[in-house]
Parts: C-alpha cells; sequence; structure tokens
C-alpha cells in the first residue's frame, strides 16, 4: 500500500527565506529508486531535485517535523509523485524482491545515513578545536613511566591535576595551528593536534592515567581534555534562517584543492548562528581584471569616481574645475573601490556544503557538490 511519508529526504534545507524560489527537479531524474545498501539520504535527495535544500517545500513542513523526520530503510522504494501538478515524494513501505531469491525486509535494516558517516567520524570525536583561554587550564602531562621520553600505548603516565569526578576517560592533543578569520585576522581558536586515548587511574594532584591508544608518539608536555559525551549523527541538512557569511580556512587531507567528500573548516561558528546541518554554497571570489579598452577621456573618469565620492565637480567663469561636497545629498558609496580601468568579475558558485559539527567561532563541514575544484579562502553563504 502507497502510504505518503516524512522521511528524511526532506532535510535538504529549512531554508525559509528563500519562498520565491522554484522547486526545480534535475532533468534526468528518476521516477522512482529503490534504495540499496550504502545510499546516503543527501545521494537519494540529489536523484531528483537540482536543489537539494529545497525539500520542506516539496513536503510543507513545519519545524517539529523536520526534527522528528521518519527513517527510511535498505528496500524502500521512493517515488516522485506528479499527479497534484507539483512534485511530491512518497514511498512504498513493503517486501520487494530486489532480485530472484533475495527479499529484503526493510524494518529490519538499520536506517539509511543522511551522509557517509565513516568520513566525518574522526572529526565527531576527537576535540579538534581549542578556544584560546582553555589551552593555559588543560591537564598536561608531567612524566613519563620508568623517565620514558616517548609515550606509547600501555605506558603509564603523570599528569599534573585531574580531580574526581573529572572523567575518567580523556583524549591526548598537542596544541596546532592558529586558525585565523583571513577577513579580520582575529584568532577563531587553536586546532588540536589529536595524538591518543588516555584513561585515568588514579585521581589527584598529580593524576595517574593509561596510555591506551596512540595515532602519534606521546610527548611530556602534551595536554588533556575529557572526551564528549556524545556526537551528532543523526544530520538533518538546511538553509540557515538568516544570511551568513563567511570563508573556507583549511582543507583537510594533505591536498591543495578540494572537491565533494572533503573536510574543511569555516571562519564562522554558533556565535555566527550556524548549527549542525546547515547548508551552504561555496562563491569564488570575482577576479579584479584590467579593461582591456579603458576610457581615453580621463577627465570624465575623474569626474565619475567624485561623483562615487559624493563631490559635486563645477567650473568657475574662467573654465578651472571647482570641488564642492554636495551637501544635499546621501552618503558616499560604501562599495568596493576599484582604480580607475579596473573591473572586478561576477562572484560564481562552485559548490554546496554541509556543516557537522559547529565551536563557537569555527566550524566543521563536509563538501557535498562541486563544479570546480574547491579552494582555501573561497567564500562561503547561505545559498
Amino acid at each position: 500500500m502507497f502510504r505518503t511519508i516524512i522521511t528524511l529526504l526532506m532535510f535538504c534545507c529549512i531554508s525559509f527565506h528563500v519562498n520565491a524560489q522554484e522547486v526545480t527537479l534535475k532533468s534526468n531524474h528518476p521516477d522512482r529508486h529503490v534504495v540499496v545498501k550504502g545510499d546516503t539520504l543527501w545521494g537519494i535527495s540529489a536523484k531528483f531535485l537540482k536543489d537539494p535544500w529545497q525539500w520542506p517545500k516539496v513536503w510543507q513542513l513545519n519545524r517539529a517535523q523536520i526534527k522528528n523526520p521518519h527513517l527510511i530503510y535498505p528496500g524502500d522504494v521512493v517515488f516522485l509523485d506528479m499527479s497534484s501538478g507539483k512534485p511530491q515524494l512518497r514511498l512504498l513501505r513493503e517486501t520487494i524482491t530486489l532480485q530472484p531469491g533475495a527479499v529484503v525486509e526493510p524494518l529490519d535494516k538499520v536506517a539509511i545515513s543522511t551522509i557517509a558517516l565513516n568520513v566525518i567520524a574522526p572529526f565527531l570525536s576527537q576535540p579538534l578545536i581549542i578556544e584560546k583561554d582553555q589551552l593555559s587550564t588543560s591537564p598536561r602531562i608531567i612524566a613519563g613511566q620508568d623517565n620514558r621520553v616517548v609515550l606509547s600505548p600501555g605506558t603509564r603516565v603523570y599528569i599534573n591535576k585531574i580531580e574526581e569526578g573529572d572523567g575518567i576517560n580523556w583524549y591526548v592533543y598537542r596544541p596546532g595551528e592558529n586558525l585565523i578569520d583571513p577577513d579580520t585576522k582575529e584568532l577563531l581558536g587553536v586546532e588540536a593536534k589529536y595524538l591518543g586515548d588516555a584513561k585515568v587511574s588514579k585521581y589527584g594532584e598529580p593524576a595517574s592515567a593509561d596510555i591506551v591508544k596512540a595515532k602519534e608518539e606521546i610527548f611530556i608536555k602534551d595536554r588533556l581534555v575529557p572526551t564528549s559525551a556524545g556526537s551528532e549523527t543523526s544530520f538533518v541538512p538546511h538553509a540557515p534562517d538568516s544570511e551568513i557569511s563567511g570563508r573556507i580556512i583549511n582543507i583537510y587531507g594533505g591536498v591543495a584543492e578540494a572537491g565533494p567528500g572533503a573536510i574543511v573548516s569555516l571562519s564562522r561558528g554558533a556565535n555566527d548562528g550556524l548549527e549542525i546541518g546547515h547548508v551552504l554554497a561555496i562563491t569564488r571570489y570575482g577576479r579584479i581584471i584590467k579593461d582591456p579598452e579603458p576610457q581615453k577621456d580621463l577627465e570624465a573618469k575623474a569626474q565619475a569616481k567624485l561623483s562615487e565620492l559624493n563631490f559635486d565637480v563645477k567650473r568657475d567663469a574662467e573654465g578651472k574645475p571647482v570641488v564642492n561636497f554636495r551637501k544635499d545629498s546621501a552618503a558616499a558609496n560604501d562599495g568596493l573601490a576599484l582604480e580607475p580601468g579596473m573591473i572586478k568579475l561576477p562572484d560564481e558558485r562552485v559548490g554546496l556544503l554541509m556543516v557537522f559539527r559547529v565551536f563557537e567561532r569555527v566550524s566543521y563541514a563536509l563538501i557535498m557538490q562541486a563544479t570546480l575544484p574547491i579552494n582555501k579562502l573561497d567564500a562561503v553563504q547561505t545559498p
């Protein structure tokens, strides 16, 4: 039996400020899709819509429905219903035969995730952004067992102070790169370099702990932070309700350029209104070029420039230019001032990303779509 449900496919955006935009289906969209193991909700939605975050417009969803969506499973059939004249998604949840002799029972399977969690797993479980003030208060390793210099799994270490009640499981990290806002030059935070895990064996001042995991060599003076209680793994991508703009400040994986599936850090965080699941467009800043056919009338250009600066230019009886401030006009143009003969090319949208972890001033995002290689310092903004 066909049953209309609200699935996590609706996920792609709570963008209430883009109501003027029309939902656009992809030209090669399928009529239906059989959900299989390995599918993601983002991937399924991308089969149908050109702009995935417009799913709420298809379903006419409210906030409560989006935060408590139904799940879909391998074996479910998602199909597009155009009987009302507008695109609607429906789900056929029945046992179906995928091939002779192979039957899938949907409710016995694990619901598919929004995105591939294995890609972002290390960035979910490890404390990657350390606030500036936290560095001076984090517990630190002061010695190793038997005067060992390199501290490996199974080695006991001593920490300056961990009090009972602070937790038993800790991450070991080393302060790494400073994250700087490329526009304001402010320090947004310090990116921690994850080294391994430690388990407290004795609280106090000093305390004792055992290294239980080491991704890299651990040394004296390395710091500890408590493990998180749990990470968000159920994502409902949506566009921000307000205008947010920032920059990509880092690309991970040892590459200079990024594409779909790459992880990046952004110069905006919770303080700027970013939330887990927010979808942002990636734009390439338009280059400033020299006009290949500059105007020859220099006086006309000077006149135009003075007008931009809100000055009035007249001539006296002898024909000499006289510049006066326009007292009765509006303030001068606050836009980008370009040298005469220079032109700024339009910004271009080159991709789409989804935020999956948010700190106060920095966040991490997964690139979902890209038409060109994504570069460090590319802009991000509300789509």
